[in-house]
């Protein structure tokens, strides 16, 4: 018999983009998760931004929401995000890192545990269990909270698991920050509530209001550094900052990471050289370039 959840599908849109931010090489290793096996993912239906208060250090971190919040996320393997669709990393971990994952999610490691062996019980993959939960709410980011507090009798202020269908490799768990509109429990106060986010930010925005200044910049560009691997982050990059001092003072930290970051994105997700030219594709032409070039720097994926 086919043992299930030995592995987990998770998708990354924030930190998780690259191998600095899954490393954790600005926090000394801690939180660093090291995936076996990674790949491109465009999600539909997605929007992200700064939002929720980080764990880590006095700053925002990222969040996601969908666009029609009636209908679900969804994603598909591509080395390139098409027109309204946004960049994300698939990564897969082994079962045992799934209390460092939650514990960098500011997710309770047992109760993830306790999900997963709930599935198991269940013979069905984690992703499954919970899309017939999001399924039978709707899609409704509160509903889906609620249900899984009377599941697990828990929730976490941080972020939520929640799931997302990826075209041709199954369903995928992604990170969602615990609503502004709720946890799904009253008694449990999200963290975006707790601060009044109530929408998602730009780094310029997230800037005036961040007490980390510092902390905001870097956490940032592990962000956007997953554009190095060909992946969209774009959307991250306001527009209206290009030429700006913010634009050039993170153009100048993306340069100074990205000598290393290939070989750090080679560790954190246990590829090889030839594996990723093959499955990842340059850096396209777009802000990032831009960005990159504004600091002199014109780099991509590692050629075979």
């Amino acid at each position: 018999m086919k043992q299930l959840n030995q592995t987990l599908l998770v998708i990354g849109y924030g930190s998780l983009q690259s191998g600095c931010g899954l490393l954790g090489i600005r926090r000394d290793g801690r939180s660093r998760l090291t995936a076996r096996d990674a790949f491109p993912v465009a999600l539909s239906n997605a929007r992200r931004g700064l939002a929720k208060p980080s764990q880590h250090g006095k700053y925002l971190a990222m969040d996601i929401e969908p666009v029609d919040r009636s209908l679900p996320i969804s994603g598909k393997i591509a080395q390139r995000a098409a027109l309204g669709e946004i960049g994300a990393l698939g990564l897969t971990f082994d079962r045992w890192q799934a209390p460092d994952l939650a514990r960098r999610e500011e997710y309770d490691p047992d109760r993830l545990l306790e999900l997963i062996c709930i599935a198991d019980q269940a013979d069905k993959p984690l992703g499954e269990l919970l899309m017939e939960i999001a399924e039978h709410t709707r899609f409704d980011l509160l509903s889906y909270r609620c249900e899984l507090y009377r599941l697990l009798n828990y929730t976490s202020p941080g972020y939520i698991f929640h799931p997302v269908e990826v075209e041709g490799s199954g369903i995928a768990l992604v990170a969602i920050g615990s609503g502004y509109e709720g946890s799904g429990d009253q008694s449990v106060t999200s963290r975006r509530r707790e601060f009044a986010m109530d929408r998602l930010l730009s780094v310029a925005e997230a800037l005036s209001i961040a007490p980390d200044r510092e902390g905001q910049l870097e956490y940032f560009t592990e962000c956007v550094l997953g554009g190095m691997h060909g992946l969209n982050v774009d959307d991250l990059i306001d527009e209206a900052a290009e030429g700006s001092a913010v634009f050039a003072e993170i153009a100048q930290r993306v340069a100074a990471s990205a000598a290393d970051e290939n070989l750090r994105f080679f560790e954190a997700t246990s590829l090889g050289e030839a594996t990723y030219a093959k499955v990842f594709a340059p850096a396209s032409e777009g802000r990032f370039s831009r960005m990159l070039r504004s600091a002199g720097q014109n780099r991509g994926p590692i050629s075979p």
